[in-house]
């Protein structure tokens, strides 16, 4: 056992775990992310953490991860107790080790004045550690209650609420759609940015805990939902939010024109090798993608690994600033400029830029340009657009292909037109926010179905708190854990922005 460093956060540098030179990833598939790491160095990076007495990163975190904790036994070298409080919040902590954005690091009370634990490397660290060792293995329940719950969507939200109400003793059936497990952790997030074998090992454990998988059910298409209801003593739709924002722009339904997630889904369905629709195909066009988001990084990314002959990623809002704002304090997270890993790779960034419409060609069937105007905004405190400003207009841009990323609205809501499902105004399912139960009895909805749009840490955080309550629904109490409760929080903080 080696002995912690103290006030290692005084003499030792932060150190995160590096990605893959970007000009060297982008040449392929594989993840960009270091393929390995050093274990002294991350045992160290641990010994930065002050062990506060207000641990604010937990604050940042949307499940509260037991952060300092982890800290205190990796500096130890108790890499497997350092495992047990990672899972003690987070069923699936490579998800979030290599996917999120992590809000917890800049509310790192070393972030004030200086360099954040590296909490994201160490998370994933751990997790990696866990799986090589040998440490995570299934966990079935001693005693089953005899219930009976459907989980509607197997992503994130989906596969933590169907492992915390298993380990409760329930009987859950997880329904898929799609043709493999996993939402958008599959076919969204591509290959590159997350490999596909940590969901599988995932969906592996839960099955030898229990847990029965269907695929190609599409939960009121193929399978009513008043079926599903009567068969069943709880449901839990976790759908995700995958009804996209489509502009009202002359020229959408010219050739050329796509939606983003499409092209993404298409992409890692033949990076898996698993057919479907022809992949569209970047290689050697002029790509314009609408939206400064993750999804419009991603496309980006695949983009250039396909070809293309050149990438320009618009956004409608000017740069964020390189320093926080008077009104955005620590430790809320930064509203400052940070360079996406597809802007290292190559893309030609035009921030304020809106899109007024996409150009035909002389057949007028395929597009050649996104024509536009340059602006400016006025902000209120959050980010949020007030007034426009025209600063040039007809401004032109050549595109062989535009990607649409600019977001979900929410659920798709045309199998369940029937259900009598109410819906808030924004096109999630409304809930009570005591218990998180729709307008129909027994029926529960999380994740992005609840949320709208947002990061894979709430939506596992989503999954544990409606499996709680799914679980004293059936059973007048629970054991389960609960987490922050992410739909009691303002949309801002959801979204990590």
């Amino acid at each position: 056992m080696s002995e912690r460093h103290p006030g290692g956060f005084l003499q030792i540098a932060r150190a995160p775990i590096d990605y893959r030179e970007p000009t060297a990833r982008v040449r392929d598939f594989r993840q960009i992310h270091a393929p390995t790491w050093d274990v002294h160095a991350l045992q160290k990076q641990g010994e930065r953490c002050m062990d506060c007495g207000v641990p604010t990163c937990m604050g940042g975190c949307p499940i509260g991860n037991l952060i300092p904790e982890w800290n205190h036994h990796l500096s130890r070298d108790q890499w497997r107790e350092a495992l047990c409080r990672l899972h003690a919040t987070n069923n699936f902590p490579e998800f979030t080790g290599y996917t999120c954005p992590a809000p917890c690091e800049p509310a790192c009370v070393l972030a004030l004045g200086g360099a954040a634990v590296t909490i994201k490397s160490i998370e994933r660290a751990i997790v990696d550690k866990g799986w090589a060792e040998g440490w995570i293995v299934p966990e079935p329940p001693v005693v089953r209650t005899g219930y009976r719950v459907a989980v509607v969507g197997s992503g994130p939200a989906g596969l933590a609420a169907a492992q915390q109400l298993n380990r409760a003793g329930h009987l859950v059936t997880i329904f898929e759609r799609d043709d493999a497990i996993g939402g958008l952790m599959v076919y969204g997030i591509p290959d590159f940015k997350f490999a596909k074998h940590q969901v599988q090992r995932r969906v592996h454990q839960l099955q030898a805990e229990g847990i029965a998988f269907r695929t190609g059910v599409n939960v009121g298409v193929n399978l009513p939902l008043v079926t599903l209801r009567d068969e069943y003593d709880a449901v839990c739709l976790a759908l995700g939010a995958q009804a996209p924002r489509e502009p009202a722009i002359p020229g959408r339904n010219l050739e050329g024109v796509e939606l983003a997630m499409p092209y993404l889904v298409a992409e890692n369905r033949r990076q898996a090798g698993r057919g479907g629709a022809a992949p569209i195909t970047a290689d050697n066009r002029r790509v314009v993608v609408l939206g400064g988001g993750d999804t419009g990084a991603d496309c980006v990314a695949t983009a250039l690994r396909q070809g293309a002959a050149q990438v320009v990623q618009v956004d409608i809002n000017t740069p964020r600033p390189q320093q926080r704002p008077a009104d955005n304090p620590w430790p809320e997270a930064p509203l400052t400029y940070s360079q996406t890993y597809a802007q290292e790779e190559g893309s030609r960034d035009q921030y304020g830029f809106e899109a007024t419409a996409f150009e035909a060609d002389a057949s007028g069937h395929r597009v050649v340009a996104v024509r536009g105007e340059r602006v400016t905004w006025e902000y209120s405190g959050r980010r949020r657009r007030l007034s426009k400003n025209i600063v040039e207009q007809n401004v032109r841009i050549l595109a062989d292909l535009v990607l649409i990323a600019l977001g979900f609205r929410g659920p798709d809501m045309v199998p369940f037109a029937g259900d009598n499902l109410a819906l808030r105004e924004n096109g999630t399912f409304a809930i009570r926010r005591e218990d998180m139960m729709t307008n129909i009895e027994g029926v529960f909805a999380a994740g992005d179905a609840n949320m709208g749009q947002s990061l894979v840490v709430w939506a596992i955080g989503e999954g544990r708190d409606v499996a709680r309550a799914i679980d004293i629904y059936l059973t007048g109490e629970s054991r389960l854990p609960s987490s922050i409760r992410t739909h009691n929080l303002p949309t801002e903080w959801r979204m990590g922005v």
